[in-house]
């Protein structure tokens, strides 16, 4: 299980994660506090990270490229059109991996 592209939704207190393999299967599906999401990518080998570009996206993907992680930043329009269901933290977080992508 090596998880090569992450999705994070950020929020205020409660970020939902969503990985895929190399092979586009989804092999994390995580909803995390704030303490907890260093905590997660420190122990995971150095991927893609794709965040939706807001206030709170620039202070973490300083903080995950300080572990060797690769961020990009979108802004929420150019993700938009890959939710596939309601909007929701999990579906926003699947969204934004495939995005990167």
């Amino acid at each position: 299980m090596k998880i090569t592209t992450v999705g994070i939704d950020l929020a205020k207190n409660v970020f939902q994660v969503h990985g895929v393999d190399e092979r586009g299967k989804a092999v994390l599906k995580k909803q995390l506090k704030r303490h907890q999401v260093l905590v997660l990518f420190s122990n995971m080998p150095p991927c893609l990270i794709g965040m939706e570009a807001c206030g709170g996206a620039h202070f973490w993907a300083r903080r995950l490229q300080a572990q060797g992680h690769t961020v990009r930043l979108m802004a929420p329009q150019f993700v938009k059109p890959y939710v596939k269901s309601n909007k929701n933290d999990a579906a926003d977080a699947e969204a934004i991996c495939e995005a990167v992508g």
